[in-house]
């Protein structure tokens, strides 16, 4: 007796896509929607956003990294295409575009390119700010990888979506359970990618400053600059942002601006020593030798083991000049 198999065209259809979105989903359970108010003082996210302004440019074969940047790069009001930044980001021999040239491209349009934490909550945060998010996925598997990039424009808590503009399909409704695991894949990299004089809804300073260093040393140094400015309105209670734009400022050869900029480090953090070491060397190169030694002589006393050796601890005679800027008082 001969027992034939068969399946018909339908079920056949209906097992092919059970096994794809079993493949998109993984094993991983399924991921928790973060909460309205997940971190203390947070706004509650909205139940839906959807960023309307974002264009959208179909991801030709090989091109999605090209098209991504540039949605994200029009959406911040800079003119330009896919055809344009596939010669910046596209590899011919790997088919596709990396991260590193995707970041490069986008700094050299003078944007600041912020890394998430690899969050949910941050993505949605971001979104809900106004802010789409450029992920990279994998739509396979770890030993079987196809990276994408895509960008997401939107979400939505009832139906636990989120809306992303992905290959040659606009405003799509991915399952969150499938958008995690892929982004999973892709060890959960996102960018949000802003002018120098705007600040990421989940921004941290030191992680913003980095983002502003990567691009003065890029050579973007206005871009820089603007950014140093705004993470120093943003954060006053840090030192490194008046420490970064006094550090630029010496890179470019203005020593006054330098000693401004590391004149009001100091005042506003008297404690931090590298803030007077820095003012001692600018305060030296523009004439006023007296108050570089008394600055010198606090970064010293501070951090003796880093500073105790400056060459600019020898006793200098006299007064200091005229024009020379008085010095707030050095912590006991």
């Amino acid at each position: 007796m001969t027992v034939n198999f068969s399946v018909k065209p339908a079920s056949a259809g209906r097992l092919i896509l059970f096994f794809l979105v079993s493949l998109l989903a993984g094993c991983a359970s399924s991921p928790n929607w973060p909460g309205q108010a997940a971190a203390p003082g947070s706004p509650a996210l909205p139940e839906r956003v959807v960023l309307e302004d974002v264009p959208f440019f179909p991801q030709e074969r090989y091109q999605c990294g090209p098209a991504s940047l540039a949605m994200m790069l029009n959406s911040q009001g800079l003119e330009t295409s896919p055809e344009i930044l596939k010669e910046l980001v596209y590899i011919p021999g790997r088919e596709g575009a990396l991260q590193v040239e995707m970041v490069a491209a986008a700094r050299a349009h003078g944007m600041l390119v912020y890394p998430l934490d690899g969050s949910l909550e941050s993505l949605l945060r971001e979104v809900a700010a106004g802010h789409p998010v450029l992920v990279m996925q994998n739509l396979r598997f770890g030993w079987w990888p196809q990276w994408h990039f895509a960008v997401v424009i939107g979400y939505d808590q009832q139906q636990r979506d989120l809306i992303l503009h992905t290959d040659t399909r606009e405003r799509q409704p991915v399952d969150i359970e499938v958008f995690h695991n892929t982004w999973g894949r892709a060890d959960n990299w996102a960018m949000t990618i802003l002018p120098p004089d705007q600040v990421p809804a989940t921004a941290e300073p030191l992680r913003f400053l980095q983002s502003a260093h990567d691009l003065e040393t890029t050579g973007r140094t206005n871009a820089a600059a603007v950014a140093y400015s705004t993470a120093e309105s943003t954060w006053p209670g840090q030192p490194a942002a008046p420490m970064a734009r006094g550090n630029l400022a010496w890179q470019l050869g203005r020593q006054h601006a330098a000693t401004q900029h590391f004149l009001r480090t100091v005042r506003h953090f008297p404690d931090f020593a590298e803030g007077w070491n820095n003012l001692a060397f600018a305060l030296d190169a523009t004439g006023c030798p007296i108050t570089a030694h008394a600055a010198a002589s606090c970064a010293a006393m501070l951090a003796p083991a880093r500073f105790g050796n400056s060459e600019l601890l020898n006793p200098q005679p006299g007064a200091a000049p005229d024009g020379c800027p008085a010095l707030p008082a050095c912590p006991p």
